[in-house]
């Protein structure tokens, strides 16, 4: 009699499995475009229940506020694709740091492949002297630091990244600056793989999810131009971890590493990447300890590549959303966070809702 209880109990939770209740029958699967044509599968709004009513509230917004590009994706599936100020979907416009994400994915490859490893001094690869500061501080540098923003050095001599600007403040891994310094991620990914960094970023990367652009060397910066759409792809890859329509472009355990918080100074960065709903935050050019969350009214689990004058990739795990902004500055011009982050996301939000 046991056994059969037992039998039955087991047939019992094999059926409640499969139920509608079921949260992974709930699931919805990721859609990934094809990387050969520019066609994207859509959603509409109707189907997700979302509030109607507000769209034209929030396109407004983004109009007003020098938007030109706007994506929100649901699922890998295009709901809203609009463009402003005289954009198109052909346009091509700067990420600024929202394109230090691209490096950051580029790195985590370049590790997988073998041709470094994120404990390596980055002097092993751009050799000694690469700063200003004294050798045993240089050594102390790892691609890790690079990556979280932790060099030690000074964040406070602008953009230049020539060794003799780049100037011991204290020892890597102590303190938290926001520093162009992790260009030299680049140099080390082309050494290391002895090719130009754009060959290997090209055929390893954004040939790989359909993107297109390009790097343009402005000054001291090496900046990323690309569409719309293509930044809505980088989006979509790095919602599913690394992963695209079932190949792993980036190690799945690396693009994790590099969506949460890289160090104990600022809860809210990863590897290049700003994090979402910790207690407490670092913003450029600061010391200072924000308390609360980076941007409140967004969801707490996502995470966002972030440039200047308010280029914006925000990534929300919890609800398989994807919404990428390009433009002009809403206002002032900007490091990464700004207050339109803020009134933006209540606007999404109207909308989600």
């Amino acid at each position: 009699m046991q056994r059969l209880l037992a039998i039955g109990l087991l047939i019992s939770l094999l059926f409640s499995c499969t139920s509608q209740d079921d949260p992974l029958e709930t699931i919805d699967p990721i859609y990934f475009p094809s990387i050969t044509d520019d066609g994207w599968e859509t959603e509409s709004i109707d189907n997700l229940n979302w509030n109607k009513a507000k769209l034209e509230p929030l396109l407004t917004f983004l109009e007003d506020n020098n938007t030109k590009g706007f994506i929100i994706l649901k699922n890998g599936k295009m709901v809203i694709e609009k463009y402003f100020n005289g954009h198109s979907n052909s346009s091509i416009w700067y990420w600024a740091s929202a394109g230090k994400t691209l490096t950051a994915a580029m790195t985590g490859i370049a590790e997988n492949d073998g041709y470094l490893n994120l404990n390596d001094k980055a002097s092993i690869h751009l050799g000694t002297g690469w700063t200003s500061a004294p050798l045993a501080k240089e050594n102390l540098i790892t691609i890790s630091h690079l990556l979280s923003m932790t060099s030690g050095l000074d964040d406070y001599l602008g953009d230049d990244v020539n060794a003799e600007n780049l100037n011991f403040v204290s020892d890597a891994g102590t303190r938290w600056a926001y520093h162009n310094v992790y260009v030299k991620l680049q140099d080390i990914i082309a050494t290391a793989s002895q090719q130009s960094y754009v060959n290997y970023f090209n055929t390893k990367l954004r040939d790989r999810i359909g993107m297109t652009g390009t790097w343009i060397k402005l000054g001291n910066n090496n900046v990323f131009w690309s569409n719309t759409k293509s930044m809505a792809r980088f989006g979509l890859l790095s919602l599913s971890y690394g992963a695209w329509d079932g190949s792993q472009i980036v190690n799945e355990n690396y693009y994790k590493k590099a969506v949460s918080t890289s160090q104990p100074i600022n809860q809210s960065y990863g590897y290049l990447w700003w994090l979402n709903g910790k207690s407490s935050y670092h913003l450029p050019q600061t010391q200072i300890e924000f308390q609360g969350s980076l941007i409140e009214s967004a969801p707490d689990d996502m995470y966002c590549a972030l440039g200047k004058n308010d280029q914006k990739i925000y990534v929300v795990p919890s609800q398989n959303l994807v919404i990428v902004r390009m433009g002009e500055s809403a206002e002032d011009d900007n490091f990464a966070l700004s207050d339109f982050d803020e009134l933006l996301w209540q606007k999404i939000n109207a909308l989600l809702n």
